[in-house]
């Protein structure tokens, strides 16, 4: 067996704080499958309660854009205005937008 077979998979953890709603990226570990890396998450990125929930995504399923394409993937989105929210009132019974 070569050691890239003995290592387990790499997880991404994300964490919803207690102040937020969205979660965010803490770090990485490694883990046998989905149960041991929401249980060691939780051992490492939560000592102190900072979170109310917990996410891990392998790391293998995770597909970025690719920076080099920044200016043709991202940049032509500014000149389109009807695409920022500032254009629509939200009803009071909205929260959290």
């Amino acid at each position: 067996m070569s050691t890239s077979e003995k290592e387990w998979p790499l997880w991404e953890v994300f964490i919803r704080s207690k102040q937020g709603l969205d979660h965010k990226h803490c770090g990485s570990l490694h883990a046998p499958d989905a149960k041991m890396a929401i249980r060691l998450a939780r051992d490492v990125y939560t000592r102190r309660s900072e979170g109310v929930s917990i996410w891990v995504v392998p790391s293998n399923a995770i597909t970025a854009a690719d920076p080099a394409e920044r200016e043709s993937f991202v940049d032509p989105m500014a000149d389109k205005i009807f695409r920022h929210p500032t254009f629509y009132e939200l009803p009071d019974e909205v929260k959290h937008m």
